[in-house]
């Protein structure tokens, strides 16, 4: 079972508010976790996007991290923090990815990522689209003294574990 990030959001709220917080407090920094070929993994830096209420995984075609993602749809994306006490939270999500060919939706998304950073795709055909569909996902937060983590699977509830 896997869940897009509309429905998310309504069954994990807080894992999704602070995965949201922190990735547009780092530029939409994350950083991406693959299987490389050998069945290691590979960690990548990226700027996943929200576009039309879902997460996309996209960037520069033909790289590593895109290749192992055509292999194997696995992924987990981890929101980026250099703040060793994880002061405003952390998250990470994971699931798999699915390849959405709608040139309509390319174009819309090109033209809301012009207007919104200045790179311009417009016009220009998508190899690969991929979408997330997510499968679990957990957050940590420290206040009070305590380390409360939130966990989320797919077909259930977010659940928060508080450890003092």
């Amino acid at each position: 079972m896997t869940t897009s990030w509309q429905e998310f959001e309504k069954v994990a709220p807080r894992i999704a508010e602070i995965f949201r917080r922190r990735h547009a407090a780092t530029g939409n920094l994350c950083f991406l976790g693959t299987l490389r070929p050998d069945g290691f993994p590979r960690i990548c830096p990226m700027e996943p996007r929200f576009f039309e209420d879902r997460l996309w995984l996209v960037g520069m075609p033909d790289t590593a991290k895109f290749r192992d993602l055509e292999r194997d749809p696995r992924f987990t994306l981890h929101t980026a923090t250099v703040d060793t006490q994880v002061s405003d939270g952390d998250a990470k999500v994971w699931g798999t990815v699915e390849d959405v060919q709608d040139e309509d939706l390319h174009a819309r998304f090109a033209d809301h990522l012009f207007a919104e950073t200045g790179l311009d795709l417009r016009g220009r055909r998508f190899d690969r689209f991929l979408g997330a569909r997510l499968v679990g996902a957990s957050a940590v937060e420290v206040s009070g003294g305590h380390l409360d983590v939130t966990v989320w699977r797919a077909g259930g509830q977010e659940k928060v574990v508080r450890k003092h």
